[in-house]
C-alpha cells in the first residue's frame, strides 16, 4: 500500500470515532432512558436462561446446575410417555383454541359495536362496564365466579345462577365440579375478564382512521354497514393481525392464575392444563421434578416461537404488516 493511500485513509479512520462520539453526546439522554429497561431485561430475562440446562441434567441441589450430571434427552422421552402431560397438553390447546375462536372474535366485534354507539351518555357507561373486570386480579374475579355459580347446600341457597335456574323450575347444577362444563366456564370468564383490554387496543386503532374517509363515503351514499365493512375493518386489520399473532404465541401456554383459582380435583380430566401440571410436579405439593418441568417449558416455548414465526409469515403474505 502506497504512502499516499494510507494518508487518505487516516482521516476517515479518525472521522468515524469522532462521528460516533458526537452522536452519543447528542442523544446520551435517550440511551440513559433505555438503560434501566435494558439492564432489567438482561438480568431477569436473559440471565436465568442458563437454567435451561436442567432439561438435560439429573439435577442435584448439592452439585448445582453446572455440576449435576448430564442426562441427555431422557427427560424429554419421559415427557412424551407421561399420560398426565398428554392430557394437560390436550386441554391447554383446546382451551386456547376456544379462546381464539370465541374470545378473539368477540373482542373485535365488541370494539366495533362500541365504536358505533353514538349516544354520548351511553357509550362511557358501556366502556366502563367492559373495562372494569380487567383491573380485578384473577383471585378476586375467580371468587366472584364461585359465588355466582355456587351449588346450593343445606346451609346455603346457592349462587345467583342456580337461584335463577330453581326459580324457573329447573334443577341446580354444580358447575365447578362438572368436567363437561369447565372448559366453557374458563372461556366465558376469560372473555369477560380480558375483553376490556382488547377493545382499548382496537378502539385506539379506530380513532386513528381519517374522518375524511367516512365523510367521503357518506357523500357517495354509503350507509353505516358499508363504512364498517369497507373502511373501519380494513383500517384496523393490522392491529387485529398483531393481536392474533400475540395470542397464537400463547397457544401452548395457559392462564395459570385463572385455572388455578377455579379448578379442583373433580375437573382435572378437562381442566388440568400445562401450567398447573408443571406447577404440581415442580413446586406444588411434594413435586420437585425440576428437570422434567424445564424440559416441558423448553419444548412448549419453542413450539410457541415456531407458531409465531409461521403466523407472521402468513400475515405478510396477506399484505398485512406483522410484528416484525
Amino acid at each position: 500500500m502506497s504512502e499516499e493511500s494510507r494518508a487518505m485513509r487516516a482521516p476517515n479512520a479518525l472521522r468515524r470515532p469522532n462521528k460516533f462520539i458526537a452522536y452519543m453526546r447528542k442523544y446520551w439522554f435517550v440511551y440513559m432512558l433505555v438503560l434501566p429497561g435494558l439492564v432489567f431485561m438482561l438480568v431477569f430475562d436473559y440471565g436465568p436462561m442458563y437454567g435451561i440446562l436442567l432439561a438435560f441434567k439429573d439435577y442435584s441441589p448439592r452439585l448445582g446446575v453446572w455440576g449435576s450430571p448430564w442426562a441427555g434427552l431422557s427427560h424429554f422421552r419421559e415427557m412424551l410417555v407421561d399420560p398426565n402431560f398428554i392430557r394437560a397438553f390436550k386441554n391447554t390447546v383446546l382451551i386456547n383454541l376456544y379462546n381464539l375462536a370465541f374470545g378473539f372474535t368477540f373482542n373485535v366485534f365488541l370494539a366495533l359495536m362500541i365504536n358505533e354507539l353514538k349516544i354520548k351518555k351511553v357509550k362511557p357507561v358501556v366502556q366502563t362496564c367492559v373495562y372494569l373486570p380487567y383491573f380485578l386480579s384473577w383471585v378476586i374475579f375467580a371468587g366472584l365466579v364461585q359465588v355466582f355459580l355456587e351449588y346450593p347446600s343445606s346451609a346455603d341457597i346457592g349462587g345467583v345462577v342456580n337461584q335463577v335456574i330453581a326459580a324457573l323450575g329447573g334443577q341446580p347444577v354444580d358447575f365447578l365440579k362438572n368436567p363437561a362444563m369447565f372448559r366453557t366456564i374458563l372461556v366465558i370468564t376469560n372473555i369477560i375478564k380480558t375483553a376490556g383490554y382488547s377493545t382499548i387496543v382496537y378502539l385506539a386503532a379506530i380513532s386513528g382512521i381519517d374522518p375524511a374517509l367516512y365523510e367521503s363515503a357518506a357523500i357517495d351514499g354509503a350507509n353505516r354497514k358499508d363504512m364498517l365493512l369497507h373502511i373501519t375493518i380494513p383500517r384496523i386489520l393490522p392491529s387485529v393481525m398483531i393481536m392474533l399473532i400475540l395470542q397464537l404465541a400463547s397457544l401452548f401456554i395457559s392462564n395459570f392464575d385463572q385455572v388455578y383459582n377455579l379448578y379442583n380435583n373433580y375437573v382435572l380430566s378437562t381442566g388440568d392444563v400445562l401450567s398447573t401440571y408443571i406447577y404440581r410436579i415442580s413446586l406444588g405439593g411434594s413435586g420437585t421434578n425440576f428437570e422434567l418441568s424445564t424440559a416441558m417449558n423448553l419444548v412448549l416455548n419453542t413450539m410457541g416461537l415456531i407458531v409465531v414465526l409461521g403466523a407472521n409469515k402468513f400475515v405478510e403474505k396477506l399484505d398485512v404488516q406483522g410484528i416484525f
